[in-house]
């Protein structure tokens, strides 16, 4: 099966298949031509998430600056 691009996969899907390489490459059993393709596959899917994330912070950057009524508010887990 072939691997999808990292740039078409969701945000939750690319961390579920970075966990799995990190995963792979701390048990240590990969040959090393294995180990440095997966660690290749893992650096392309955390650039492609960072640049998610940045976008979506742009999205809440702009949609706050658009919304006079509301004010930022630190969050609190209680």
């Amino acid at each position: 099966m072939a691997l999808k691009k990292p740039e078409n996969m969701q945000y939750e899907e690319a961390i579920v298949e970075l966990e799995q390489i990190v995963s792979h490459l701390e048990a240590g059993e990969l040959p090393l031509e294995d180990a440095l393709k997966q660690f290749e596959r893992g650096i392309s899917l955390a650039r492609s998430n960072s640049q998610k994330l940045q976008k979506a912070q742009q999205q809440v950057s702009i949609l706050m600056k658009n919304d006079t009524q509301s004010s930022v508010q630190e969050f609190s887990e209680t």
